[in-house]
This record gives structure tokens, sequence and C-alpha cells, in this order.
């Protein structure tokens, strides 16, 4: 189960025991700006102004705080905030219809159990650097939480230095030139140039000449020398963008550079030597295309020397939030509008569309929105794109009882902290805030000895 569909199943099975109509649970991260919300049940009957009130309201005061109010029904409402050692987690709220009957124990009991997940959430997106790619002073950012993302940064890191060609692979708007410039902002080669072309957007018999310069009087209109694209790049990087589009005879002439580390221009009969590193990009299945005939295997193993894959958004839905607040504070700053947020409604759209034009979609979508939001920060659903107000809804996870969710959970939880400080029992009774009598219980229950399998 990934760490996703384990909070999903934890908000579920909380939802369903508290009996309530709307559920939300909010976490926070270093900024306290929320990176992680997640709903259940029916859209809110309090409007947006009361539901602000009354989470700011139990925010400040450190405590559960409820309203009882009637909109044509008789609603509770009630925010749960999640404070620890004096920091500040998340939140939850919630609402029950047809009722004003304040929660009892037992539902406080079931609220403050959400208190550890929500922690481990805050805590997971704390400090800043475990969630982003950037090299000093480049103004990059690839953004990121998911397990796809982590493996990307370990690439980034590993082939930063060397000069080896790298290959990147992923759908369109995915991020493929933004690696590659990371790559090269990262390394060595930072202090030259960094050159990037569009196979796919240049006629061929313009792209030669483009690629690799031409010498005076080569051709009608060559009134003087001109080197290409490629000496423009020694010293530095050679960024091919849509390889994969590159005619057969060009390929011969990138794997001649790739293999003899020369060029030759238009017009000349000498060669010259260049100094570049080689990444190239594709939304192609290369594999295939060699297969067909179209590309050459020889240039594929050349330049397949280092692949670095980039799932589509859809596969990586933990990053979601994490570029939708990324792209909410660059895009406020530039329109010179206060922090806006989207509404629960709107925000749930945002995660349950599939982006089919992945990062690139998604950025343009939250640019458009905050334009149409005016002076709003708070940004409905009505503002989005027609095809992400009609995203289908994705089915419900399966339901849990609420006793065996909070089993696996609760041996999760002390596992990971069972880890964390080399299974120092004392010290992780009084980080979790557990007596020793209480931990050993519960070692004892879920097998959690240093020997036990700790999932």
């Amino acid at each position: 189960m990934t760490g996703t569909q384990f909070i999903s199943r934890m908000i579920e099975v909380i939802g369903e025991a508290l009996q309530v109509d709307h559920f939300q649970l909010v976490a926070f991260d270093y900024r306290r700006c929320p990176f992680f919300q997640q709903f259940r049940g029916t859209k809110p009957a309090l409007e947006e102004r009361e539901r602000t009130e009354l989470i700011n309201r139990a925010l400040e005061r450190r405590e559960l705080l409820t309203a009882s109010v009637n909109h044509g029904q008789d609603i509770l409402a009630a925010c749960y905030p999640f404070w620890a050692r004096g920091q500040l987690h998340g939140f939850a709220y919630l609402e029950r219809h047809g009722s004003r009957e304040a929660l009892d124990e037992a539902a406080l009991d079931i609220l403050s159990s959400a208190g550890p997940l929500v922690k481990l959430l805050s805590e997971e997106n704390s400090p800043p650097e475990e969630i982003k790619v950037r090299p000093e002073n480049s103004g990059l950012e690839f953004l990121g939480l998911s397990r796809p993302f982590r493996i990307i940064r370990e690439l980034v890191d590993k082939v930063k230095e060397v000069s080896s060609p790298v290959l990147v692979t992923g759908e369109s708007g995915t991020g493929k030139e933004l690696i590659a410039r990371i790559i090269h902002h990262s390394g060595p080669r930072r202090r030259g140039q960094f050159v990037a072309v569009n196979c796919s957007a240049i006629p061929d018999n313009l792209l030669e000449s483009e690629l690799f310069g031409y010498a005076r009087g080569a051709f009608t209109g060559a009134l003087r020398d001109k080197p290409g694209l490629v000496e423009e790049a020694s010293g530095g990087t050679f960024f091919l963008d849509e390889i994969g589009d590159l005619s057969l005879p060009l390929q011969a002439k990138i794997l001649r550079v790739l293999q003899e580390k020369e060029i030759r221009r238009i017009g000349e009969n000498r060669s010259r030597r260049v100094d570049v590193r080689f990444i190239s990009a594709t939304h192609r299945q290369l594999e295939q295309e060699v297969a067909a005939g179209r590309f050459r295997q020889d240039l594929y193993f050349r330049l397949r020397i280092i692949t670095i894959d980039i799932p589509p958004l859809r596969q990586r839905p933990e990053d979601i939030l994490v570029l939708v607040n990324h792209f909410l504070d660059k895009y406020c700053q530039e329109l010179n509008k206060p922090r806006a947020f989207f509404s629960p409604t709107a925000l749930e759209l945002l995660l349950k569309y599939d982006w089919p034009g992945n990062v690139r979609e998604l950025q343009n979508e939250i640019q458009r929105a905050l334009v149409l939001s005016g002076n709003s920060r708070v940004i409905e659903e009505e503002w989005l794109s027609p095809e992400i107000r009609r995203a289908r809804e994705r089915p419900l996870p399966d339901r849990w009882d609420y006793s065996r969710a909070k089993a696996e959970f609760e041996k999760k939880f002390l596992g990971e902290a069972l880890r964390h400080f080399n299974f120092h029992r004392a010290r992780t009774a009084a980080a979790i805030g557990l007596t020793r009598q209480g931990l050993f219980r519960l070692i004892k229950k879920y097998g959690l000895d240093r020997g036990g399998e700790l999932s």
C-alpha cells in the first residue's frame, strides 16, 4: 500500500467513525501553507466565510471549537487543530447536517488519533530541500514528494559531475528540458553555454546548417562564415529536444560528433574539435522507432548511456499539491495579488484530473484561475477550465472498519519511530508521548522488535 492510499483509507474510516457528512483533513508545510488536503463526504454547508472564521479561531486558540447554526437545517461544525511541541501541523474540519448534538468523548478520541498522521505528513514536507532539485543561483526548480521524483533527484545528483550523454524521456509537459538545464547548471560545465534546439521545430534543410554551421560561399546567401549551435555549446551542454524526430541523415552526423568529438561546417573540408556534453530528450518510444527503422540503433545506444524517465503527473499525484502551492506563490507574486488558495471543491477537482498536458498544463491552469478570480483570495471551481470541472469521480477506497485501520496506522507509526531512534525504547517513548510500559506493550502487540517486520 502506498502512503497516499494509506492516508486515504485512514481519512475514510475516521469520517465514517465520526458519522459526519463532511470531513476535511489539512496538513501544513514548514511555511504553514496547506500542502496536503483530503476530503470525504458531501460539500460543506457553511459558507466559506463562516468556515474560515471558525478555523482561524480554532488555530489561534489551539483547541477544538464548534459552532451550531441553521441554514435550512441544523448543522454542527467543528475544527480540531493539531499542535505538537509548539508547532502547528494542520487541522481537521467536520460538519454534521441535521443535528446540533455536541461531539462526545469518543469522537474526540477519534479526532486526536489523526494527530500523529498529520504530524508525520507535516514533517515529511520539511525542510524544503527535501522537496526540490535546485542548483544554486540558477532560478531552476524541479519539485515533488513522490517516489519517482526522489529517484529522478538521485539520478541527477549522480550524473551532474560527469560528461556522459543523458537521454531524458517522458510525455510532453513533464519537464524534460528543465531536468537538462538543472544537470548543466549543477555540474562543472555550468560556466559554459547551455544551447537547446528542438529537432521537430526546424525543417531538415535548415537544421543541418543550424547544427553544424557553414563556410562563406557554401550556398547562395552564405555571405560569411557562421559557427553552428554545436560549436557554440563547446565547453558546455548541447540539448537536443525531440531527438526522435531527427531525420536519418542528420542522425548519422550527430553520431559522428558523439564518436569523434568533432564537426565539419557545410562547405569546409576540415574538421573542428568540440567539447560538448549531449543531453537529448524525446516523448517517443525510441526502442519502437529503432525496430521500425526510423531511428539508428547505434545512435540510440550512444544516447541512452544514462536514461532519466519522467513519469506523467497522473502517475505521481503526491506531487500535485506541491506544484499547486509553488505556482500559487509564483503567480500571486507576479500578479501582485495576496496569496490565494483553492476552495476544497476546486482543489479536489485538481487532484482528480488526469493532466494530459502534465506540469505545463497545471501551471497554465493555475495562472488562468488566478487571473479569472480577480481579487478573491479563494479560487472557486467556477474559475477552473471546463475539462477539469468535468473530471470524473474516482472510486472511493475500500471501506475498512475503524479498529483495523487504526491498528495498521499505529503499527506503521511506531515502526517508523523505533527505526528513527535506532530502537532505543526510552528515547522513542519520550519522543512520541508514551510511557515506556505503554511502548513495550505495543511493541509486543505488533511484534516490533529489531528483527520483526516493520512494514
